[in-house]
């Protein structure tokens, strides 16, 4: 579909897309437009202003300095005082939309006006696939988060060496692929060796490397591989929320049963081992769920009955909407309106604003705002 050389880009927003995402009338966009304050957009052929991402952050700074009262609604990141937000994504199940849930949460953070991090630890690497990066060719040896927490000193590199800028303003990415597999076979290792001690022990080095950038963003988020291995406790460790993808269906409940079981017994190890684990809220997302099936709906209704408010309210539907934008390695935020048949749009977005919204509002409440 793409030739090697092509490179993603982000599409531009109408008048009417920025005025929803400021939260201010068209008209008063307009006005802005005319008076030159903020960004200036440019104009199709059609004579209709369009803006960049970049250009609509502008606008929430502006409006920021000119209405003090507001500022946190146009410029919601963090201040001084507020925790940064490390979320991890995690479930061993395949199958669970694991990088589907990121990169659309990456995405409606962005676009919110947050600085995100995302962090692909997964060595298949189909989150930096998602943002341009062909794990083969784009990332080369000692340029993943393997970098920044190997064992070796004279190869290990700083985190901010192995950031990348991303195509979608206020998104960075810390890219994967094969190379993430030698941190599990090199952690047995470096334990019997007596190397991982102190803020080198295997679990406490994700958090120790993030510590390094961490007033550069307001969010990070991890996703983790889908097995229980060093990578993925170091994410779990590191996190100050936690993530946990499920597809209501019978087969997938067990498998995340038995991955519940066993991250309780390894991470009792590490509380044991002096790893103090401190998570500001842990959430189940159902993900892939579709509300006309049966068996689907009574999963759904035994996992609310089970774990009550842990379980978001909202829950991502299944849609083809969602499947034609992975075939042009988009989110549903990227998709340009007449790609996909509007109605179904419209509900799969209406679906995932939902369920982002409420992660928003958990992080925000850390934050301690309404």
């Amino acid at each position: 579909m793409y030739p090697p050389e092509a490179m993603k880009s982000l599409k531009t927003f109408t008048s009417r897309e920025v005025a929803t995402l400021l939260g201010i009338a068209e008209s008063t966009l307009r006005q802005m437009s005319i008076d030159g304050e903020g960004a200036i957009p440019d104009r199709k052929d059609n004579g209709r202003r369009v803006y960049t991402l970049a250009q609509i952050n502008k606008l929430r700074q502006h409006l920021a300095a000119k209405r003090p009262s507001e500022a946190k609604r146009f410029n919601p990141r963090r201040t001084a005082g507020d925790k940064l937000q490390v979320l991890a994504v995690a479930n061993f199940k395949g199958g669970s939309a694991k990088t589907t849930t990121t990169v659309h949460l990456a995405h409606y953070l962005a676009l919110k006006g947050l600085r995100v991090l995302v962090i692909d630890l997964d060595p298949q690497a189909s989150l930096s696939t998602m943002f341009g990066y062909q794990p083969e060719f784009d990332v080369n040896p000692n340029q993943t988060l393997y970098a920044a927490i190997r064992y070796e000193d004279e190869e290990r590199r700083a985190l901010s060496d192995v950031i990348r800028q991303t195509y979608f303003d206020g998104i960075d990415i810390v890219p994967g692929n094969l190379e993430l597999m030698e941190y599990e076979h090199e952690t047995p290792q470096a334990i019997a060796a007596g190397r991982a001690r102190g803020d080198g022990m295997f679990f406490r080095r994700v958090k120790t490397v993030l510590a390094e950038v961490e007033d550069r963003y307001d969010v990070v988020l991890i996703d983790a591989p889908p097995q229980l291995g060093y990578l993925t406790l170091g994410a779990i460790f590191a996190a100050t929320g936690l993530l946990i993808t499920v597809h209501p269906a019978m087969l997938d409940v067990a498998s995340m049963n038995q991955f519940l079981a066993m991250t309780s017994d390894i991470l009792s190890v590490i509380e044991d081992a002096g790893g103090s684990l401190e998570h500001d809220f842990i959430r189940y997302v159902m993900t892939r769920h579709n509300p006309h099936d049966v068996p689907q709906v009574n999963v759904a209704a035994l996992l609310r009955s089970m774990f009550t408010t842990d379980v978001l309210t909202a829950a991502v539907v299944e849609t083809t909407a969602i499947a034609s934008a992975g075939l042009e390695k988009k989110t549903l935020y990227e998709m340009d309106r007449g790609s996909v048949v509007r109605d179904t749009l419209n509900r799969a977005l209406e679906s995932v604003d939902a369920v982002n919204a409420e992660i928003l509002a958990h992080i925000e409440a850390v934050w301690g705002r309404k």
